[in-house]
């Protein structure tokens, strides 16, 4: 039945042509943004999920940043204590050397003063990012590691360096440093003494690793037990240092490999499939000028009516 109040054939072609460009829409917002779920309107729970994904990739990648300082702060410390053990194995070589009948042990006491400057100036140099693991106070610092979440809880998860056990010189008590507190050993005479490298010493019964004319086998041979001590400290050290070193770049990759894999899970949440959209795309378009074409054959209708009347 024709009608010229309503046209039906119109108002149909017209609906369907809404649908269309609302569709389109869809589709174009899709391959603009390459995005399947881009609010929480298209879907509430896979954009929550993504939303939580997100913030979690974030943190990860903070971690990540992170664990890139404490890996050069570490790398630093390690550098440095290498640099230690060496000068501290040219000084007891220097002492060995000094046991030798007809040495004269004067000249042999100013190349262990350089030494000893070097060493200095190895632990007030090893810092980054205004920290130093081989100079200063002892004390614990806590590195983050990774983000961890039981049950909604959300916390963060550190390695710690303690160092009291890496600490060369501490200024201010000399007992904290490898290098500056006293060595009591047991001389080749059966002698029990004390010696320090840095540092003052205890006072009235500590003798420093120095030499002068009236040196005595017997003190040297104290020395040489001194600094094998120190030296055997600072191997100790290094090594911690290196396992810590290990246990960062492990946690590093773990954290790259936890963000890859985030990833991957967002975009099968929502991602769109760009040769699909397209696809779609291109349907639409078509059906738009069908329904372009209907909608103009449905309004045609009033004119076929005033037709019959002429």
């Amino acid at each position: 039945m024709s009608s010229i109040h309503t046209n039906r054939s119109a108002i149909t072609a017209l609906a369907t042509l809404r649908l269309i460009d609302a569709q389109m829409e869809t589709t174009m917002k899709r391959i603009s943004t390459g995005l399947r779920v881009n609010d929480a309107s298209d879907n509430a729970a896979y954009w929550s999920i993504a939303t939580t994904l997100r913030s979690s990739i974030k943190a990860q990648g903070a971690v990540v940043d992170a664990l890139g300082l404490s890996r050069a702060m570490t790398d630093i410390a390690s550098a440095g204590m290498s640099q230690a053990v060496d000068l501290v194995g040219e000084i007891k070589a220097k002492l060995v050397l000094a046991s030798e009948p007809g040495v004269d042990k004067t000249k042999i006491n100013k190349e262990l003063e350089e030494l000893k400057a070097q060493l200095r100036n190895v632990a007030q140099s090893s810092s980054f990012n205004g920290q130093n693991w081989l100079y200063g106070s002892p004390g614990t610092v806590s590195m983050p590691a990774s983000i961890k979440d039981y049950g909604g809880f959300t916390s963060v998860g550190y390695i710690e360096i303690d160092k009291s056990q890496t600490t060369l010189i501490d200024p201010v008590v000399d007992a904290n440093g490898l290098l500056t507190r006293d060595r009591n050993v047991t001389t080749a005479g059966g002698a029990a003494e004390i010696f320090y490298l840095l540092g003052s010493g205890t006072a009235g019964t500590a003798k420093a690793v120095t030499l002068g004319a009236g040196t005595t086998t017997d003190e040297l041979s104290g020395m040489v037990q001194a600094i094998d001590e120190m030296e055997q400290d600072l191997i100790d050290a290094n090594a911690l240092l290196g396992i810590k070193a290990k246990g960062i770049e492990r946690q590093e990759d773990f954290t790259r490999t936890l963000i890859e894999v985030s990833k991957k899970a967002l975009g099968r949440l929502v991602d769109a499939d760009m040769a699909e959209e397209s696809t779609r795309l291109k349907a639409l378009q078509v059906q738009k000028q069908l329904a372009l074409q209907s909608l103009s054959i449905a309004n045609s209708q009033a004119d076929m009516i005033l037709q019959l009347f002429r």
